[in-house]
């Protein structure tokens, strides 16, 4: 257990921020979610809108610290393949 101030102040700190990154990454995840589930179904508009929706989320959750910049943009990149790939 923490003793001095600064330490308690210090895991309170850490206890709310871990709290809003919980928040933002599972904010995060339920877009995806959305944008695999229009994939499964294969209307290809849906998933269209769905990762336009997605991608300012997870930029935002790249900036804010939640996930590594590459991270975002690597899943980005891979939804935007899949979602293109059903108009061939």
């Amino acid at each position: 257990m923490a003793n001095t101030t600064s330490a308690k102040k210090a895991t309170r700190k850490i206890a709310t921020r871990t709290a809003v990154n919980k928040s933002r990454r599972s904010r995060v995840r339920n877009f995806l979610r959305k944008v695999e589930e229009a994939i499964a179904s294969g209307d290809q508009a849906l998933a269209a809108a769905a990762l336009k929706a997605a991608q300012p989320e997870l930029m935002r959750a790249a900036t804010r610290g939640v996930f590594h910049s590459n991270t975002a943009a690597r899943k980005v990149s891979r939804l935007a393949g899949r979602v293109n790939a059903m108009q061939a």
